[in-house]
């Protein structure tokens, strides 16, 4: 929405394309990080390789220990047909960045609870996933060359970030078999049908009653003057509002506690007082109106 109120470019469909790409952005980023997490294990091989290679090679150079290759997790994720259609759409590759896994790698490599791993007689998926948790969580978010490429690559990823974690959260959980066919990619959406329908709705919904929603704003900002709003604010109150009257099995607080929530992370400080107060009025004369149709019990309270 604020794309659209930004550019002179007012062709909605162009605009709704962009959103759902960003949409995408989010899952393409998903698989590159499970990439990342791959490329970094998979680094004991040459890391061995160098250490065997050694002008003076210690006995501990020339049998290091490449336990991680056979990792359950990553050996079930590399025989994954969602992630391996994955690094084919979006085309994954980390040849750009040759110094990016070794730098990963050698991080790893001096953490305790990577020798722990390697001296551990375990053979469990759940261990295993132990060790891929350590490195994502530890090593490559703590990384700041990975930082500063997914910043690079993904305009949205201080947005997105969070999203991101809980989907490899949910990659965790569900990779809980020994065998590979039975573990499932996390999903963006449950249901991508019905979350489409509601993207695309809002956003044209939206815009098409843009100036019923202002009238029903402005007629409760008369002490304000219209340049003091910040242009998140009103859009965030425009959406409200496009969910209270168009969106009948969306209870009203869900909708208010969600664009509060929103407001934190997108607008001024003093915005999430704002908005409260002026939904709240707009809301109030709408049920007055009776113009709040919501289609179950405690919608609307």
């Amino acid at each position: 929405m604020y794309a659209y109120k930004q550019s002179e470019n007012k062709e909605i469909n162009a605009h709704e394309k962009l959103l759902l790409q960003s949409v995408d952005k989010v899952f393409e980023m998903y698989i590159w990080m499970l990439s990342l997490i791959s490329e970094t294990v998979q680094y004991a091989e040459p890391d061995a390789e160098e250490r065997a290679n050694k002008h003076l090679p210690t006995e501990a150079d020339l049998a290091a220990n490449q336990k991680i290759l056979q990792n359950k997790f990553i050996v079930s994720l590399h025989k994954n047909p969602e992630y391996i259609a994955g690094l084919k759409k979006y085309k994954v590759d980390w040849s750009f960045d040759p110094e990016m896994a070794r730098s990963l790698f050698y991080a790893l490599k001096e953490a305790p609870e990577y020798q722990a791993y390697l001296e551990s007689t375990a053979d469990s998926i759940q261990a295993d996933k132990d060790i891929i948790k350590f490195i994502f969580k530890k090593v490559i978010l703590k990384s700041p060359l990975a930082e500063q490429v997914f910043e690079e690559k993904f305009l949205n990823w201080p947005v997105d970030k969070d999203t991101l974690q809980a989907m490899i959260a949910k990659t965790f959980k569900n990779f809980s078999h020994e065998e590979y066919q039975k573990n499932k990619l996390a999903e963006l959406s449950l249901d991508w049908v019905e979350d489409r329908e509601f993207l695309v709705t809002l956003f044209q919904q939206t815009i098409r009653y843009d100036s019923e929603y202002q009238q029903l704003i402005g007629d409760k900002i008369q002490n304000w003057e219209a340049e003091r709003i910040a242009m998140m604010d009103t859009l965030l109150m425009k959406m409200a509002l496009c969910e209270f009257l168009g969106f009948p099995s969306i209870p009203v607080k869900v909708t208010i506690n969600e664009y509060l929530e929103i407001s934190k992370e997108f607008s001024t400080p003093k915005s999430n007082s704002f908005i409260n107060g002026i939904l709240d009025k707009v809301l109030f004369e709408l049920k007055n109106n009776n113009k709040i149709k919501k289609s179950g019990r405690g919608l609307v309270d």
